[in-house]
């Protein structure tokens, strides 16, 4: 990448960044160098970036879905995610359109990467998310979602589909789309992140 090292961000890189986001310069500038203090080389390992889920949620165990959210976005498989890589995770969780969080979504749980979803695949991203779910929050979740088996069924039961079907992504987009109770089922408040995200630039 670019400049990985110079702490500057290449023009180029920032002007597609805030052509594809909704961070201004400004932003993308502050946490450029941010990046770079916890990531030196100008890039982030799979570690790294668990460990910055884990100062996000203090209070539980978001390793199993920082994993994940690390693979839907190590767009070349490489093992690590450059600035760019980075920042399009961080927009298309908190602030991108329905449609993109929705096509992030999928490859979220699109675990084995084959281009559709199945019901196994849903309870493994359920699962993570439930561990990420604090005790006293975990309590006043509906009886027919307290658990990940019983969330990821009632998910597979709003799409209509039978144990062994499969989901494609325009089904898992369009039927996300009319059914609010969907979305909701399927991640794990962004806003969360966002607000702490917010927090983290403030104490920088």
């Amino acid at each position: 990448m670019g400049n990985s090292k110079s702490g500057t961000l290449s023009k180029e890189i920032l002007e597609e960044l805030q052509l594809n986001t909704k961070f201004t310069e400004e932003e993308l500038c502050a946490w450029y160098q941010s990046f770079l203090k916890e990531c030196p080389s100008g890039r982030i390992t799979r570690q790294q970036f668990q460990g910055i889920y884990a100062k996000f949620f203090p209070d539980s165990d978001p390793k199993a879905y920082a994993e994940h959210v690390f693979r839907s976005f190590d767009a070349n498989s490489d093992g690590t995610l450059d600035f760019k890589e980075y920042v399009i995770a961080l927009h298309m969780t908190t602030a991108g359109k329905p449609s993109q969080k929705l096509e992030w979504a999928f490859s979220l749980y699109d675990v084995d990467g084959n281009g559709a979803i199945s019901k196994n695949e849903v309870l493994e991203i359920v699962r993570a998310i439930f561990k990420m779910i604090n005790p006293e929050d975990m309590k006043h979740l509906p009886d027919d979602e307290n658990t990940p088996e019983k969330r990821a069924e009632k998910i597979w039961g709003f799409f209509g589909k039978k144990d062994d079907d499969k989901l494609t992504e325009d089904e898992f987009i369009e039927g996300t789309l009319a059914n609010k109770e969907i979305l909701r089922l399927i991640q794990y408040e962004p806003q969360k992140v966002k607000e702490r995200l917010k927090e983290q630039e403030k104490n920088a």
